[in-house]
């Protein structure tokens, strides 16, 4: 029997106990990115299966969005940047523009330790802030943006997981 997952292996240090299930759910996302994509060639990676988002899509969006989504918990706005990331986010990469592998796990790999690193230095006195969302500015919290974070993640590394097995299924069917 393997680890168990992240969650059981006990506390993170130096992130604050109500922020200990965000850490652990985007550690269990890492983990299962970097145990799904191997094996996948370029052309499963970025499969349409039966109209679904690809699996890079789903690697993609997860760390975007979660960059994002602790940006406004930050109090701050989008920038420049990260608006250009989210316009191109749905388009397919041409062949030339897929990432490997490795580069796509290190892209997601970074964006989970920029979201560790303001875990650790969020003080607890700010959690239940408000914050605004987007153009229209919602309202929302720290941890409440902190948390959807972590969700909207383990979501789509789960819908990564799904679609990665439907692909890895169809090109055994094929053959």
């Amino acid at each position: 029997m393997g680890n168990p997952e992240v969650w059981l292996r006990g506390p993170l240090p130096d992130i604050l106990p109500w922020l200990q299930p965000v850490a652990h759910s985007l550690l269990q996302s890492r983990e299962e990115v970097e145990s799904t994509l191997p094996g996948l060639s370029a052309e499963q990676r970025w499969t349409r299966e039966a109209g679904a988002a690809s699996v890079g899509y789903h690697v993609r969006h997860a760390a975007n969005s979660l960059d994002r989504l602790f940006t406004y918990a930050r109090g701050e706005m989008l920038s420049e940047t990260q608006l250009a990331v989210l316009g191109a986010e749905g388009q397919t990469p041409t062949p030339t523009q897929m990432m490997d592998v490795a580069a796509l796990t290190e892209e997601f790999s970074r964006a989970i330790e920029r979201a560790l690193a303001q875990l650790r230095s969020t003080n607890e006195e700010i959690l239940l802030e408000p914050r605004a969302v987007g153009r229209g500015r919602l309202p929302s919290t720290v941890i409440g943006l902190l948390f959807h974070g972590a969700e909207h993640t383990q979501r789509h590394v789960g819908q990564m997981v799904t679609t990665a097995k439907f692909v890895r299924a169809s090109a055994v069917q094929s053959r």
